[in-house]
């Protein structure tokens, strides 16, 4: 392939990645809490920046609660332990509450809902929906790392005289492996992002805290979102 080819084959895939209103939301994310942890609450630019990203992200966020509400009524994936299928609707459940509520505070935002000191409250309850989904979503991935380890274990066994790396489904395991640690990291720090958002450890969870936990967390989230790309073949 020519160098002409290659960096065609790039922008398709930075195209690709920019088309997904998820991978501009987490760039909007990223863009939000790194402003969070600039100000470190204090008036200003930084902030400015923090406070109309916020809000600009809420509209990305319309209608989305649809998604989770879907994976709520979904069947689980075949084989899945009853405590790991619930813990998994819990979030689903939970995350989608947090995403119809948003929407009412975006209508306050906007002036559309006038009733600021309920829309407050309603701020408050969803942020405690998505504080409590993060919670059961760090639950979820241990519960998956657990048999994650546990079938590595078993096929370590039955490669006991060959070489464990060169076998396809021992590497499909180890990828999984991976993604769901970073889905751990993602979901556990989040956590964090949300008690400082709802200020329940002023001391400990500054807003500096929360930005730098946040825009950690988005970044990881932009890198999820990235396409895949195909493997080249050997000529």
């Amino acid at each position: 392939m020519s160098t002409l080819d290659v960096t065609r084959a790039e922008l398709a895939l930075v195209v690709l990645y920019l088309n997904k209103a998820e991978a501009r939301d987490k760039i909007c994310r990223a863009i939000q809490y790194g402003s969070k942890f600039l100000s470190n609450g204090e008036p200003g630019t930084a902030q400015n920046v923090d406070k109309s990203t916020s809000l600009a992200r809420k509209v990305f966020r319309l209608f989305k609660f649809v998604n989770d509400l879907h994976g709520l009524i979904s069947p689980p994936a075949q084989g899945t332990p009853l405590p790991l299928v619930l813990l998994g609707k819990c979030k689903n459940a939970l995350l989608s509450t947090f995403l119809f509520l948003d929407q009412i505070v975006w209508l306050s935002r906007t002036g559309i809902y006038k009733n600021k000191e309920r829309a407050e409250l309603i701020g408050r309850i969803s942020l405690f929906c998505w504080m409590g989904s993060s919670i059961f979503s760090t639950l979820v991935e241990l519960g998956e790392l657990g048999r994650l380890s546990s079938a590595r274990k078993k096929l370590e066994k039955d490669l006991k005289n060959k070489n464990k790396y060169e076998d396809e489904k021992y590497q499909v395991k180890v990828r999984q492996s991976n993604e769901r640690s970073l889905a751990l990291i993602k979901a556990a720090m989040d956590i964090v992002v949300a008690i400082g958002l709802l200020q329940l450890a002023p001391k400990k969870v500054t807003p500096r805290v929360t930005g730098a936990f946040g825009f950690v967390t988005s970044l990881i989230s932009c890198y999820q979102l990235l396409p895949s790309t195909p493997k080249s073949k050997a000529s």
